[in-house]
């Protein structure tokens, strides 16, 4: 089923049912990260949370003259609703997901990442001031540095791989379905009268955070973890012949390529993030741990993910009817990860990766030109250049989905051998955060400042991120984990920089 060792054999086995379900279960924290993505931005539209909150943000939006329509939401207060949970993220990521999840299993960190969304979510639907709505913020920060990168890693190490990259892609079909399910929570939350709707939007995030860890405490750990921790290896069998259903020898053949990958890491002696900032070998999967995460987010996604109500509002939509909008974006953005899950593993990453580029770079630019000829510093948007803006939003994140969005998440996972492939999950989680930070902290007072030009600039980081792939991202597609290191030493750049450290390692 998923190709074997440096010989080019194949693993035997089939899709089972058993790791089918136990990817789906393992994925539903992608719908956590995706319902925050979707409440976020739209909870700081709504007119009852900004006059509770952010007064001052209200009485701009209401239609304060002397405030250009480009600054009306510039609040760092308010942007620190948004980025304070991914500050406690990264936090979590730098200094103790890792280790715990090397050290403990995927499933612990999965069971402690849910629990800390659970609380998240409850603060944060109670809060009474806006320093206990961050509050709340913060404590689903904390979940997400605990359950992002060992989801991600369970679902690349549980996985035929043949097929990692659709089962890995459930991760983000289910943060879709999470963001499109809060946006219709938005949507509907706004019209209840009361001005309640907001905390019924922050507060559902329970439902999702229910079901994923009350699923991770009865999933198995992956094969990969158990020798990691030193499990009889009759046990590690048995449940890598369950997972694969294949027979003796192939299941033998497998568990082989994971116990040298693991000896291999423990000769070494070196915790991973030692490994990954010291060894030459390492070098290519720092670089791809490091910018993959970054280009993401400066291509702009994710301004346009916390904040598309909030641009809508700018533009001259109505409250509800930028909700509404936002919904109709991420019906677009769900339905392209869905026929992305059926091409995913019949393309290569890298063609995928750079058509897509290429989508969002032409809509990025549009979107700047519409933005800088027709809006103003007073006044809305004319109609019929609202609803261009509105395609132009769709056809750009319809790219990114079914493009950068799944191979932010599947490529990392492919590029680390099993020493280091908690701390480098861990180090591609990190950056995430920092550049995510940059964009939810610092959009509005960029869109204040720097206008339309603001499409713009996203659209250079596209052109930088497209010439990365092309020229230093090799093709991971259908090679095994076990046997990544091969894919460096025959690259034409990073052969160079692994050098000799890399040609004997069988990982």
């Amino acid at each position: 089923m998923a190709a074997g060792g440096g010989d080019g054999r194949q693993y035997g086995g089939r899709v089972t049912v058993f790791v089918v379900l136990s990817c789906v279960t393992a994925a539903l924290g992608g719908a956590i990260f995706g319902y925050d993505l979707g409440t976020s931005g739209g909870v700081s539209s709504m007119g009852s949370f900004l006059e509770e909150f952010f007064p001052d943000v209200y009485r701009r939006m209401k239609g304060d003259v002397r405030v250009s329509n480009y600054c009306k939401f510039d609040s760092q207060l308010l942007t620190l609703f948004t980025s304070s949970l991914y500050i406690a993220g990264l936090l979590t990521a730098m200094l103790l997901s890792s280790w715990f999840t090397a050290r403990r299993g995927r499933r612990p960190s999965m069971v402690i990442g849910g629990a800390a969304f659970l609380a998240g979510a409850a603060v944060s639907g109670g809060a009474v001031n806006v320093y206990m709505a961050i509050l709340g913020r913060a404590l689903l920060g904390v979940g997400l540095g605990f359950a992002n990168q060992a989801v991600l890693l369970y679902l690349s190490e549980m996985a035929p791989a043949r097929y990692r990259g659709a089962f890995s892609n459930g991760f983000q079909l289910s943060l879709c379905l999470g963001s499109l399910a809060a946006n219709i929570i938005n949507y509907g939350a706004e019209k209840i009268t009361g001005g309640w709707g907001w905390r019924l939007s922050l507060g559902l995030a329970g439902v999702p955070a229910a079901l994923f860890t009350l699923g991770a405490y009865f999933l198995p750990e992956t094969p990969n973890s158990l020798v990691q921790q030193g499990e009889d290896r009759g046990r590690v069998r048995a449940l890598l012949q369950k997972i694969r259903g294949a027979d003796d020898t192939a299941v033998d053949e497998e568990l082989d390529d994971i116990v040298a990958a693991n000896h291999a890491a423990r000769g070494g002696g070196d915790s991973g993030l030692r490994l990954i900032l010291s060894r030459p070998r390492y070098r290519p999967q720092l670089a791809i741990a490091i910018l993959m995460p970054a280009f993401t987010q400066l291509n702009g996604i994710n301004a346009i993910g916390f904040y598309a109500p909030v641009l809508l509002r700018t533009v001259g939509m109505g409250e509800s009817l930028a909700l509404l909008s936002t919904v109709v974006t991420v019906v677009v953005y769900t339905a392209s990860t869905v026929v992305f899950m059926f091409v995913i593993d019949r393309f290569s990453r890298r063609t995928l990766m750079i058509a897509g580029s290429l989508q969002m770079l032409v809509s990025e630019l549009l979107i700047g030109a519409v933005m800088a000829a027709k809006l103003g510093d007073e006044g809305g948007m004319a109609r019929g250049y609202a609803a261009a803006l509105f395609v132009l939003i769709g056809v750009y994140v319809a790219g990114y989905s079914w493009s950068w969005g799944p191979m932010t998440w599947l490529v990392p996972t492919e590029v680390f051998p099993l020493e280091i492939r908690s701390a480098g999950q861990s180090i591609t989680v990190a950056p995430g955060f920092v550049f995510t930070i940059f964009i939810a902290q610092g959009f509005l007072a960029m869109l204040c400042r720097m206008r339309a030009w603001l499409f713009f600039f996203f659209a250079g980081c596209i052109v930088v991120m497209t010439a990365f792939v092309y020229l230093l991202l090799p093709e991971t597609k259908g090679m095994p984990i076990e046997q990544i290191g091969k894919v460096w030493r025959e690259h034409w750049f990073w052969g160079r920089v692994v050098g000799l450290d890399g040609t004997n390692d069988k990982v």
